[in-house]
């Protein structure tokens, strides 16, 4: 038997369609390094070119799938 046919099939509980279980290391953000570093990374941001990014995403976001802005 493969190594596959041992593993339950996990399936979607509205659609019923097959899952993979997927896992996530992040850094821990309570730990005073990775705060260090945050900080740091903050410090370190263009308020201006955020706000830039922050008014094109949502900009972008008033469009819908066919491109038109949802209030046309």
């Amino acid at each position: 038997m493969s190594a596959t046919a041992h593993h339950k099939v996990l399936r979607d509980k509205l659609t019923g369609l097959p899952v993979r279980e997927v896992r996530l290391l992040v850094p821990d953000a309570r730990h005073p390094e990775v705060q260090k570093r945050i900080r740091a990374s903050h410090r370190s941001t263009d308020a201006a070119a955020e706000a830039e990014a922050i008014a094109f995403i949502e900009a972008v976001s008033d469009y819908g799938a066919d491109g038109l802005l949802e209030n046309e």
